[in-house]
């Protein structure tokens, strides 16, 4: 080419041939750097392994100097033990060896004290042996001086021993019965002076009449009424003997019964303030009367048990016990008395150490058999012991009404305590009056005579006792049989019963005939 550049064949050649050789002087550079690099970084290498391998072995060389003396120490250390051991084993060795003879020391001295006792023994067995032969050579003599066998000497002498220690005995016990009865005689004693010390009632004696205030002295013609029909009435409608004599602006009621009598003296009081006094009112106020009569007897029943203390007790014995209010014994109000005998059987049973509720309720409870004694046979005492079985099932209140009196064949705790409370309650001065207790008993035993005629509705005992007034059965009694009746309760009365004076039997037979207006 004209005016350019031209390579021809051997240029290129040239070209190549030194640019091959560039090249391979060129890696042949590379290489011998990167060879020397290597071989430095393999002596760095192998100078840090010989820095290693040389702290290992200084490492290794501190290591067994340690375990060196280790090893010396436990081995010193093993070496005194062992050496302490073998102490010690020598040490046991020398003390058995010490108990060995000191074993066999007592060893001798044992077999030759066995080697004594046999000595001993042979010594004593002949001793007795000569002993035996001398008591048969006395035994012999004492039976030809005494013309007795061993045998019969050996009785004779256990007669006599037995007879002294039988006699003995006997003194002994006669004297300890003695003391014992001196200590509990003191000790009770001791107990009844604290209890009594400690009791403060009121005289509790009543009688049998009751005195109603009047507002004026003409109340007395409306109580009598036309005829005296107002005050047979109110008489017959109560049983209540009626006084209206000159005492001035008072009535005087009078029955050996108190429900009787308060049941008048309740109606009396209503009839004198209403003012309507006449047959038919008379019989309406005295219904209302009994009803407020029976209330008031359960409130004064609930009123005793709560004031002793006694809780829980059955309706019906409530009400027994309310019925008392009403009831005396020798004059003396059994309510009253039955509160008093609850007191006292609960010192008394604090001073014995039993249980003071238990002695309340028998003391409370003794004489519930007097609420229904003239409705039911036998003695007050068992009466109240089958009432309290039936309504209360306490086993210790009912031995206390049922011994108190002492009238079974043996008596618990419970009817001491009760049997001293009631002594001392009804014993004290002023309490009872034994000849009012007569009179009323002469006035029941007449009701009971009536009513043991058939046909008798009611009966009372009034004018203090000098007249029986009956009410018969109009539909069972005609008016013959109504003086055969009076005749044949006379003659009863009679013969049963012993008492000054006469005695009126009244027999009233009515027919009544009611209807309503509608």
């Amino acid at each position: 080419m004209e005016n350019g550049f031209t390579l021809g064949v051997p240029q290129i050649l040239a070209f190549f041939f030194s640019f091959v050789i560039g090249v391979i002087f060129g890696g042949m550079a590379l290489l011998l750097s990167r060879g020397m690099m290597a071989n430095r970084q393999i002596r760095i290498a192998q100078r840090k392994a010989a820095k290693i391998v040389a702290e290992a072995n200084l490492e290794a060389k501190d290591a067994l100097h340690e375990t060196r003396k280790e090893v010396g120490r436990v081995k010193s250390i093993s070496d005194t033990e062992h050496r302490e051991r073998r102490a010690e084993l020598q040490r046991q060795e020398n003390r058995l060896t010490q108990k060995e003879a000191t074993l066999e020391h007592k060893l001798e001295d044992a077999e030759q004290r066995e080697r004594n006792l046999a000595s001993k023994k042979k010594e004593v067995e002949s001793i007795r042996a000569n002993l035996e032969e001398v008591k048969e050579k006395q035994l012999k003599q004492l039976e030809l001086i005494s013309d007795m066998s061993s045998d019969e000497a050996k009785q004779a002498l256990f007669e006599k021993i037995e007879i002294e220690m039988q006699a003995e005995t006997a003194r002994r016990l006669r004297e300890w019965e003695t003391k014992i009865k001196e200590e509990a005689d003191e000790k009770a004693q001791d107990i009844l002076a604290q209890v009594i010390q400690r009791s403060a009632s009121e005289i509790v004696s009543e009688t049998t009449a009751s005195v109603v205030p009047l507002p004026s002295d003409e109340m007395k013609g409306r109580l009598i009424g036309r005829e005296g029909r107002n005050i047979r009435a109110l008489e017959q409608a109560t049983g209540v003997d009626l006084i209206i004599d000159d005492t001035p602006e008072a009535v005087t009621l009078s029955s050996f019964d108190p429900v009787r009598r308060e049941v008048a003296r309740v109606s009396l009081n209503k009839l004198i303030l209403d003012g309507r006094i006449h047959p038919a009112r008379i019989e309406e106020v005295v219904a209302k009367a009994k009803e407020e009569v029976d209330a008031t007897i359960y409130s004064a029943g609930e009123q005793a048990a709560h004031q002793v203390g006694v809780h829980g007790l059955n309706p019906e014995l409530i009400k027994l016990l309310g019925r008392l209010k009403y009831r005396t014994s020798y004059g003396q109000n059994v309510l009253a008395h039955s509160l008093e005998t609850a007191y006292l059987a609960g010192m008394i049973a604090s001073e014995l150490k039993v249980n003071t509720g238990l002695a309340k309720k028998a003391g409370l409870l003794h004489d519930i058999g007097k609420a229904v004694d003239r409705e039911v046979e036998g003695t007050h005492a068992a009466i109240g012991a089958d009432l309290i079985k039936q309504w209360d099932k306490s086993k210790e209140v009912a031995q206390g009404a049922a011994e108190h009196h002492f009238e079974t064949s043996d008596t618990s705790i419970w009817g001491f305590i009760v049997s001293a409370a009631d002594a001392i309650s009804s014993a004290r001065p002023g309490a009872r009056r034994e000849s009012l207790e007569n009179y009323l008993k002469r006035l029941r035993a007449l009701e009971d005579i009536a009513d043991g005629f058939k046909g008798i509705e009611k009966s009372y005992a009034i004018q203090a006792g000098r007249e029986v007034r009956i009410l018969v059965k109009p539909e069972e009694i005609d008016d013959l049989a109504a003086m055969r009746l009076a005749r044949d309760i006379v003659k009863k009365i009679e013969e049963s019963l012993a008492y000054p004076g006469q005695i009126k039997v009244t027999v009233l037979r009515e027919t009544r005939a009611i209807d309503y207006a509608k």
